[in-house]
């Protein structure tokens, strides 16, 4: 086992808010206080989105800060994030991703080409009934082509602030659950020499 001081164990939390940002009562602002650590994609402009820049600031904060990560990102930040992790190394880092309504590519076409594809990370959709961004069918193909587990919330909107998605436990039922898969493998992975470290 390796002793706590060593290990870069749990996962920092990082969200990706999409068009508008996330204000202070939204799920996502409440979930970071649910994690130590844990931090939030600036965009430059948050009500212009562009694919590639938006992607770009998720990686640099990747790339900058210490891993590994589990994201949760939100809206048009789940189109950025997919494009993000589809095109770096610094997926590597990334344990686990929780998409929740994710926006329609086609809605945002005028953002840049996305081309949904596998990710080699794993994630959670959580996509609803009444989301008036993406049909629920569209969020469970985007759920298929990115390989991640699919929820059905039922009727709830697009799930943010005004849909009544404030303090949101099972988002931090989702982000664990994805941490808890992860570390498995993550500590499969250290060496050996490590592990005896912390006996000693």
């Amino acid at each position: 086992m390796l002793s706590c001081t060593k290990s870069t164990w749990p996962p920092r939390l990082v969200t990706v808010p999409g068009l508008h940002g996330s204000e202070g009562a939204h799920w996502q602002t409440w979930l970071e206080r649910q994690f130590a650590r844990s931090l939030r994609v600036e965009q430059t402009d948050w009500d212009a989105p562009d694919l590639a820049l938006w992607a770009t600031s998720l990686r640099d904060l990747l790339a900058r800060e210490r891993g590994p990560f589990v994201l949760a990102a939100h809206s048009f930040g789940c189109l950025a994030t997919a494009h993000a992790l589809q095109q770096a190394s610094y997926a590597n880092d990334v344990v686990g991703v929780l998409f929740v309504a994710p926006a329609s590519p086609q809605k945002f076409a005028f953002a840049g080409a996305f081309d949904a594809r596998r990710l080699g990370v794993p994630s959670i959709l959580i996509g609803s009934e009444t989301d008036p961004w993406m049909p629920l069918a569209g969020s469970r193909e985007l759920a298929q082509r990115f390989g991640s587990a699919f929820v059905n919330l039922g009727d709830a909107g697009h799930i943010n602030t005004a849909a009544g998605f404030g303090p949101w436990p099972r988002a931090k039922y989702f982000v664990d659950t994805l941490v808890h898969c992860a570390a498995p493998l993550r500590f499969r992975e250290e060496p050996f020499e490590a592990a005896q470290h912390a006996f000693m």
